[in-house]
């Protein structure tokens, strides 16, 4: 059984400026998947940068509201849903809410900083 604290993952801002923890990322040593997922955060007012990644990607919203924006089209989010974000589409999302926007990447293949192209 593998259980992670997401409290004692390291926090690091990404190069789309969102705040990230990794939480499960393929691990020759042990987990066995193609995915990585980690728990981001974006404070009211700010917006990440656009940005594209050769894998396509999920967010599933867990508090706070805002817009994603994928290529040309632009929509309102809120918890409880999951936004589909194909591979190589230019993405950014925006925090239009007066608290922080919390939400999981769910990136498949696993994310790798080579694969991420910012704006």
């Amino acid at each position: 059984m593998l259980i992670i604290d997401l409290q004692n993952c390291q926090e690091i801002v990404a190069g789309d400026a969102t705040r990230l923890r990794e939480l499960l990322r393929p691990d020759p040593g042990g987990v066995k998947i193609r995915y990585s997922l980690a728990h981001a955060t974006l404070k009211p007012g700010e917006i990440s940068r656009p940005h594209t990644l050769k894998s396509s990607e999920v967010y599933y919203i867990l508090e706070g509201e805002g817009v994603m924006h994928i290529e040309n089209e632009s929509a309102r989010i809120h918890p409880g849903q999951a936004i589909y974000i194909p591979g190589s589409s230019r993405q950014s999302i925006e925090n239009t809410g007066s608290s922080e926007l919390r939400f999981l990447c769910i990136v498949d293949p696993a994310w790798r900083r080579e694969d991420e192209e910012v704006f």
